[in-house]
């Protein structure tokens, strides 16, 4: 299953409109981060490095909202750090979701449940949730034990009380096609969460471990494997399929990381999350200050073995745009659930 078809078309609407205006450059999704810090201490993630008086900081709520509004883009996604653990979460949401910005809360559910009476279901709001493997498994990734059992719990009193709940998976070179088939099918088939996101780990400078990050060819042997068997259909994957092709290797894009820019205490980071080349105030300077060009696989050296959604998504959901047929392609599995 592809997007609601409500999204859907308010996203297709967007993309069309700037077609109109001609612009070549523009946000699709702003990747929101009020605040670094977290209660956990996972491998895979260097935000909790920063330095203490970092870790303290919490953005102002007009601060996190106007930065969405200036931007311009139709979904947003908040993470952070831990972003329930920000004391004007839930009015940072509300006050997007009024101007009918869909918004995805990046959360690793250890204060979800206590968190949640803060929030209202909304068809504009989900709860994005961090698995990375059944329990064993997710609880190693993230240092600490019990956290996905809580996490499960977590899921299961949203989807009870009508949130719309998303997941978010990172594999790694630790992963197999199979381990990557236990975890989704229980997602898909045992907890039925909405949809679910999937991304190839990457070694940027900040993560604590350098060693269990995916190179290309291994990621398109990974998922090519973990797809077969009707796997990708059957799953309710948060992606349009030109970008699952992509991940398999049936395809190859540019990346376009103007489309996902990230928003953060220090501003508006060039030229991605992932990676740190500095930092500018408005989003038209990180569009107009920014040599795109010099960034991807093939042109920085860092990028080598980056397939991350955030710079090939907005590539293949651009690529879906400009052709009737993934057009075609992708409203049949809006409409069908399918995704092949």
């Amino acid at each position: 299953m592809a997007m609601p078809l409500r999204q859907t078309i308010k996203v297709a609407t967007y993309l069309f409109e700037q077609k109109l205006r001609k612009r070549e450059k523009f946000p699709l999704i702003v990747e929101l981060e009020p605040l670094y810090a977290c209660n956990l201490a996972c491998e895979g993630c260097g935000k909790i490095q920063h330095p203490a008086g970092v870790l303290k900081q919490r953005m102002p709520v007009a601060q996190a909202v106007g930065a969405v509004l200036e931007s311009g883009a139709p979904m947003v996604s908040i993470a952070g750090g831990e972003p329930l653990m920000h004391p004007k979460i839930d009015e940072i949401v509300r006050q997007l979701v009024a101007r009918k910005k869909y918004v995805f809360l990046c959360t690793n559910a250890m204060l979800m449940r206590k968190k949640m009476d803060k929030f209202t279901p909304s068809p504009y709001f989900a709860f994005a949730v961090h698995i990375d493997g059944l329990r064993e498994r997710h609880d190693e990734s993230v240092a600490k034990e019990g956290v996905f059992d809580e996490a499960v719990e977590a899921i299961k009193e949203a989807k009870k009380r009508g949130f719309r709940v998303t997941t978010n998976s990172t594999f790694f070179n630790t992963d197999t096609p199979q381990t990557i088939i236990e975890v989704l099918n229980f997602l898909n088939d045992d907890l039925k969460v909405d949809e679910m996101m999937i991304s190839p780990a990457y070694a940027y400078e900040k993560a604590p471990d350098q060693e269990h990050f995916l190179g290309v060819e291994q990621t398109r042997e990974l998922f090519k494997k973990a797809f077969a068997g009707g796997n990708r259909r059957r799953w309710r994957l948060n992606h349009s399929p030109l970008f699952l092709d992509f991940l398999e290797g049936k395809v190859d894009f540019p990346c376009t990381a103007w489309a996902i820019p990230n928003y953060s205490l220090f501003g508006w980071q060039k030229p991605c999350y992932l990676m740190s080349d500095g930092y500018v105030t408005t989003y038209r300077e990180l569009i107009e200050d920014t040599d795109w060009d010099s960034y991807g696989r093939g042109k920085d050296p860092r990028c080598a073995n980056c397939m991350a959604h955030c710079g090939y998504e907005p590539t293949a959901v651009l690529a879906t745009m400009g052709s009737l047929k993934e057009s075609l392609r992708a409203a049949r599995d809006t409409v069908s659930g399918n995704r092949g």
